[in-house]
């Protein structure tokens, strides 16, 4: 009987880690044409951003411009305006992006999002106290942005990981949070000068107008610092997926790894928040959008960082060509955004036990 089951039971050992196998290389396809597409998207509509505007040039002399060639009108158009401007949507896109899905990893929750959890309003506060109060801008800008978000994560941090259920008091202490530090932002504007209040609310909307060069060098920091550092730690980030006993079973320091992830994911948001102002709910969409995209089981990393550089160029094409007026592409995210947000709870409610 013994020898039966064992012929009978041999050749299904084979053909279920065939499917097994089948299936793991089907994933790494999909995940792999979903990046490419993405990619591809990025570079047309940077490519339209280039392009298109109040005059419209060829790629060939968008190309020249690029090349470093001095073509009439085009070079100061292309060189000095658009092309920093799609730069920067480009990389404060996947910086959004990126930190966005390292949350929501992290904290196994859809709406464990900077945006929501209060970590982009402390950067905020910080960065229209840095306005407001002691007139920075550029590099000190970022460093004030980056020490209000990183401030801001370390005292959520204390006060939800306390023992079990840590993850849904972090996201209810977060939005608490997030609150005071928005009314804290609002009473630091009223008592501005008209000047700096228009400044500061323009940088509140997130918005891409005014993008140089040397305002993109904090941007670059934060994303050298962050890629490489995610990326090494991506591996640990999709075993915490599996949940915390699990993680510390197969050898992961689980504290020591989430402490590491959320401050670079930090590091990463608040140099883009810096540059960009807080462009709404970036953070949010991009990981559902890159999971949805590649399947469950995979990691949304890098797929996210690239929804998020489409999600910023085209918002930013809408804003500023498509609608009857020019707005900051914050506009257009936060309507998005907010829509999405709506459609998400609705599900979530829909999903729990009456």
């Amino acid at each position: 009987m013994t020898i039966d089951s064992a012929r009978v039971a041999s050749p299904a050992g084979p053909g279920t880690a065939d499917l097994v196998r089948r299936r793991r290389l089907a994933g790494r396809r999909r995940k792999l044409i979903v990046v490419a597409v993405l990619a591809i998207l990025v570079a047309a509509l940077f490519l339209t951003a280039l392009c298109f505007g109040e005059r419209i040039y060829s790629p060939a002399q968008v190309l020249h411009v690029i090349q470093g060639e001095h073509v009439p009108g085009a070079w100061f158009t292309v060189g000095r305006l658009r092309l920093p401007r799609a730069t920067t949507a480009i990389l404060a896109g996947a910086a959004f992006g990126l930190a966005g899905a390292s949350f929501q990893i992290l904290l196994r929750n859809t709406l464990a999002s900077p945006d929501i959890i209060g970590i982009t309003a402390g950067a905020n506060t910080a960065a229209v106290a840095g306005i407001i109060v002691l007139g920075l801008s550029g590099a000190a800008l970022a460093a004030t942005a980056v020490t209000g978000g990183l401030l801001t994560a370390l005292a959520i941090a204390l006060l939800a990981w306390q023992g079990r259920g840590a993850t849904g008091r972090l996201i209810l202490i977060g939005i608490a949070v997030s609150s005071m530090l928005d009314a804290v932002t609002m009473w630091i504007m009223v008592r501005a000068d008209q000047w700096d209040i228009q400044a500061a609310s323009r940088w509140l909307t997130g918005s891409l107008n005014g993008s140089t060069w040397i305002g993109l060098v904090p941007l670059l920091i934060g994303l050298a610092v962050g890629v490489p550092a995610i990326a090494v730690l991506s591996r640990h980030l999709d075993t915490l997926r599996l949940g915390d006993d699990t993680a510390t079973g197969l050898g992961v320091h689980v504290q020591a790894t989430r402490v590491a992830i959320m401050l670079v994911a930090v590091v990463a948001l608040a140099t883009a928040t810096a540059t960009t102002g807080p462009i709404a709910f970036v953070s949010l969409l991009c990981g559902p959008i890159a999971a949805n995209l590649i399947g469950a089981g995979r990691s949304p990393l890098l797929p996210a960082a690239l929804v998020g550089s489409v999600m910023v160029l085209a918002s930013d094409l809408i804003a500023q060509h498509l609608l009857a007026h020019s707005y900051p592409v914050g506009v257009v995210t936060g309507i998005v955004g907010g829509i999405y947000l709506i459609i998400l709870i609705v599900r979530m409610t829909r999903k729990e036990p009456a």
